[in-house]
C-alpha cells in the first residue's frame, strides 16, 4: 500500500517531547517499509488547505496518523481525522470524536462520570474562590488539554486550600486553561490496549514505581519525570510489569475498567488508560489517552514488547485496525 504518515511539525526550538515526535515518525516509517509499504510523510500545520492539497496529489491508500497537536495545541489534533473522515480516507488510530473528547480532560471526566466509571473529583476555574478555601483534600492542578506531562510538576500538588485559586489562575495563564483534580495518594498504573480483529486486547499492565522518593516529595509523573534524563524524577520513576499474586484481583478490575473506557469513548486502533489506586485500594481513572505515543521507548511500545509484539508487528497490527 501507499501510506502517508501525518505528523505534527515541531517548534523552532525543539524540546524533548518534540524530538520524540520525530523518533516516532522515523520508527513508524521504517517499520512500514519493512512491511513492504511505500511511504510519504507530511507535517501538519494550521493551514489545513495544504493537507487537503497533499491528499489530493498523493492519493494514499491509507493514512498513518501520528498527529499529537497542531501548532503546539493538542486540542486541535482532532481536525486531521475529521478531514479524513469527511473524505472517506482510511486512517490509523482513533476517530475525530474520540480524540476531541479525550484531549479535553474535563470533558473526558464528565463522560467517565456519566458512564459510572471512577475518576477523582475536580473543579474548573469557574468555581468561586471562597468555595476552594474550604477544600480539605489535596488537589493537583493540570492543564485541560496539554499532553506529554506539559505543565505538570511536583508543585502542581496543592495541599494548602488557600493557594488553590491563585495557583489555578497562574497555571492557566502559563499553560492554557487548567483544572483542579483531587490528588490520589497511592500506586500508578498504565493499561495499554490494541485493537485486534475489531476487539480491544489488553496488553500487560505496567505500574510506575516511585523509587527512593523521600518523605514529603510528591509522586507525580511530570514533565521532568518523562523527559529530563539527568533528573532524580526520571531515574527513580520506573516502569514495572512484575506483580505479586496479591495483586491479581486488582489487576482484573483494572482490565475490566479499561475495556469499559474503550467502549465508553468508542476508541479504536490503540489507546492507554492511566490509573491511580489509593492506599485504601480504591481505583481512579486519571486519563484516557487516544493514540498514545508509539515511539520505540514509549510505554505503549514497552507493553507491546512485554506481550511479545515487537515494534514492526505492532505497527502492522495498528495498520490492520485502520478504518
Amino acid at each position: 500500500m501507499k501510506v502517508l504518515l501525518l505528523y505534527n511539525t515541531t517548534k523552532d526550538i525543539a524540546t524533548p517531547d518534540d524530538d520524540d515526535v520525530l523518533a516516532q515518525l522515523e520508527a513508524t516509517r521504517t517499520s512500514l517499509e519493512v512491511l513492504g509499504h511505500t511511504t510519504e510523510s507530511f507535517g501538519i500545520t494550521l493551514d489545513l488547505t495544504k493537507l487537503i492539497s497533499k491528499l489530493e496529489a498523493s492519493k494514499p491508500d491509507l493514512i498513518f496518523n501520528l498527529v499529537e497537536s497542531i501548532d503546539g495545541v493538542e486540542s486541535y489534533m482532532h481536525f486531521v481525522p475529521l478531514i479524513l473522515e469527511q473524505k472517506r480516507i482510511k486512517f490509523s488510530g482513533c476517530s475525530s470524536n474520540a480524540l476531541y473528547v479525550t484531549t479535553n480532560k474535563v470533558a473526558a471526566k464528565k463522560i467517565l462520570k456519566l458512564n459510572g466509571l471512577p475518576t477523582p473529583e475536580w473543579f474548573t476555574k469557574d468555581i468561586a474562590e471562597n468555595d476552594l478555601i474550604h477544600m480539605s483534600k489535596p488537589f493537583i492542578i493540570k492543564p485541560i488539554s496539554a499532553d506529554a506531562s506539559v505543565g505538570l510538576d511536583e508543585d502542581s500538588v496543592i495541599r494548602d486550600s488557600s493557594k488553590l485559586f491563585t495557583e489555578l489562575q497562574a497555571r492557566s495563564k502559563k499553560y492554557g486553561d487548567c483544572f483542579g483534580e483531587e490528588y490520589i495518594e497511592g500506586r500508578e498504573f498504565n493499561i495499554s490496549l490494541i485493537e485486534i480483529d475489531n476487539e480491544p486486547v489488553i496488553l500487560p499492565i505496567a505500574e510506575i514505581v516511585f523509587n527512593n522518593y523521600p518523605e514529603g516529595k510528591e509522586k507525580v509523573i511530570g514533565y521532568t519525570s518523562k523527559w529530563d534524563t539527568d533528573s532524580f524524577e526520571y531515574k527513580n520513576t520506573v516502569r514495572s510489569f512484575k506483580f505479586s499474586e496479591n495483586d491479581s484481583e486488582l489487576l482484573a478490575k483494572l482490565r475490566k475498567i479499561s475495556t469499559e473506557c474503550w467502549n465508553a469513548f468508542n476508541l479504536s486502533g490503540y489507546a492507554r488508560v492511566d490509573f491511580r489506586v489509593s492506599d485504601e485500594g480504591d481505583i481512579y481513572i486519571l486519563e484516557v489517552n487516544a493514540n498514545p505515543c508509539i515511539s520505540p521507548d514509549a510505554g505503549f511500545t514497552a507493553a507491546c514488547n512485554q506481550a511479545g509484539i515487537e515494534y514492526t508487528k505492532m505497527i502492522e497490527v495498528i495498520l490492520q485496525a485502520a478504518k
